[in-house]
């Protein structure tokens, strides 16, 4: 405290100086209008430097977090390549070949949503982007729908919360099938039905997508049991589930092809014919 004292008795004369610089300065500006423009606009080109700084600092930490998602989308899709069970259960891909059974497109919704009985998204990637109707989309919490229409540059997706939507799916820790829908009301759960009576159903119990089908390689997350009762014939299970994906908040997706389905529809409707 001494010194400062000291400083301030020191230089004082310069203190003094300072001040009534200060003080005429503010009059100055005060009763010239001249000076007063000046001193605004002056104050506004300084003023906006630094909110432009400013706004660039926070672009950046927000693009830290954009880029952070990024990376958690590419490290879930990178798991699901080389954990997909393509050359049998709970074991990793060997064969390099395999990874090219499924091909992903990276997309952005510029439309979503998730209040009607049947919802719909838009995508900013179309035919020029090599997307095709059935074509499954997903995010890094799991499923968000399937590829219905598509125009140059653009497609649109029905949405896993749709009441027409239908997704084969399994419990996560057994073989036990059955179906995926939606009863139009709360965006946050969806229904798996037909699941056998038999099945070891437990609350908590992780869904994902069954595979038996062009659409979805098996394994990718749905969600987890929130609920579930027996029907009165006791054969069949209906589930409540909580989707891992919270549908009202999506932006960055994966587009799923599948590189074998038009064999495999060929194949099929050989059979049927």
């Amino acid at each position: 405290m001494q010194q400062i004292i000291n400083f301030l008795i020191r230089e004082k004369n310069f203190i003094l100086f300072l001040l009534l610089l200060s003080l005429s300065v503010f009059f100055t500006v005060q009763s010239n209008s001249y000076h007063k423009t000046k001193y605004i606009n002056s104050a506004n080109w300084i003023s906006g430097g630094i909110y432009e700084k400013t706004n660039s600092i926070s672009e950046y930490f927000h693009l830290k977090s954009y880029n952070d998602q990024l990376v958690d989308e590419n490290k879930r899709l990178r798991t699901l390549i080389y954990n997909s069970n393509l050359t049998g259960k709970d074991s990793i891909i060997a064969d390099s070949s395999l990874i090219e059974k499924y091909n992903f497109y990276s997309a952005t919704i510029i439309k979503n949503s998730f209040s009607k009985p049947k919802n719909y998204l838009t995508l900013d990637k179309g035919t020029n982007d090599s997307i095709a109707q059935d074509m499954g989309v997903i995010s890094s919490g799991g499923v968000i729908g399937i590829i219905e229409n598509t125009s140059d540059n653009f497609s649109s997706a029905q949405s896993i919360l749709n009441t027409l939507s239908k997704i084969n799916a399994k419990f996560k820790k057994t073989d036990h099938f059955g179906t995926l829908i939606w009863d139009g009301k709360n965006p946050d759960i969806v229904q798996f039905i037909d699941v056998p009576g038999v099945a070891p159903v437990k609350i908590g119990d992780t869904i994902v997508t069954g595979g038996m089908s062009t659409i979805f390689p098996k394994n990718i997350l749905i969600g987890k049991v929130k609920s579930f009762e027996l029907d009165n014939s006791g054969n069949y299970y209906t589930l409540q589930v909580q989707l891992f994906n919270d549908m009202t908040n999506i932006n960055h997706v994966f587009i799923i092809e599948n590189a074998d389905r038009e064999e495999i529809l060929e194949l099929e409707n050989s059979i049927n014919e």
